[in-house]
């Protein structure tokens, strides 16, 4: 009896300032989010609004066959493999030059925190600055084309890659590492037989991962003249040829779903292999 009693007994009301907290924590997200709305102008939707909408629809069941493949000029087909291209020379340039910088932001393989410091605050940098930005200082730089696009690409991933590998690298086990130093192994074997080896799965794993972002970015960097299949994307916005726009968007689709399918397999067997 007295079990069936203890079992249901109410349990003890929260303390005052813990109620308090919860209830201004619920005020502050309801004012950020009053904020948020009250700064997006609202105009209402223009009258012709759903006749845009409705050739949309119309270009994207309806959309222009004899786009995917001219014999003559920029057609479909060459457009994703330059955008292909690109994402991958842009992936290939940020999974080599992000080594040196995922080694030196791990801070169990860097103790100077000097240096892991300063790896890590421009690896944030770097992620600072979107696509379209980095693509237009490029274009700007070497001239629209798809050079801008793997450049952007390639500098853009060093961000994320180098923030990924690094803290995969300090969650490695240091035992394989501290059983060769003390065999008498030097920094660069402990690292190559201690370190790498471990490394590697997750290593390629994220450049996978960033691949399959990659595709998409450089499908929109076009549109500001990096290159790819963006840019005839924007004539055809312009144009109002909802056909073509149609049928480029059914492109990207096939093209991201099948990179996203393989990337997915490798990854996975990447994932298995490492357990």
């Amino acid at each position: 009896m007295n079990n069936k009693t203890s079992l249901h007994m109410p349990s003890p009301p929260k303390p005052f300032y813990s109620r308090v907290k919860t209830w201004l924590a619920i005020a502050v997200v309801a004012a950020v989010y009053s904020w948020a709305f009250s700064g997006i102008p609202f105009t209402g939707i223009k009258e012709t609004a759903w006749q845009i909408t409705k050739a949309v629809f119309s270009g994207l069941f309806h959309p222009d066959w004899d786009y995917v493949y001219l014999a003559e000029g920029e057609d479909l087909l060459r457009g994703l493999a330059e955008t292909l291209a690109i994402a991958l020379l842009g992936t290939t340039i940020s999974v080599f030059l992000t080594i040196p910088f995922a080694v030196w932001a791990s801070r169990n393989l860097i103790k100077t925190r000097l240096f892991s410091g300063a790896s890590t605050f421009t690896l944030s940098l770097i992620r600072t600055f979107p696509d379209i930005i980095m693509a237009i200082i490029f274009i700007k730089a070497v001239g629209p084309g798809a050079f801008a696009g793997v450049m952007t690409i390639g500098i853009n991933s060093i961000g994320m890659l180098g923030k990924l590998n690094s803290e995969a690298i300090e969650d490695l086990d240091m035992g394989p590492s501290e059983a060769l130093k003390a065999c008498g192994a030097n920094r660069l074997q402990t690292i190559w037989y201690a370190i790498v080896p471990q490394a590697i799965p997750s290593y390629l794993s994220f450049a996978l991962f960033r691949l399959e972002i990659n595709v998409r970015s450089a499908a929109i960097l076009g549109m500001v003249g990096a290159g790819g299949i963006g840019t005839p994307l924007l004539f055809a916005l312009e144009g109002r040829t909802w056909s073509r726009v149609g049928v480029i968007l059914l492109g990207i689709i096939v093209l991201v779903t099948v990179i996203d399918w393989i990337s997915g397999k490798l990854r996975r067997r990447l994932v298995q292999g490492k357990a």
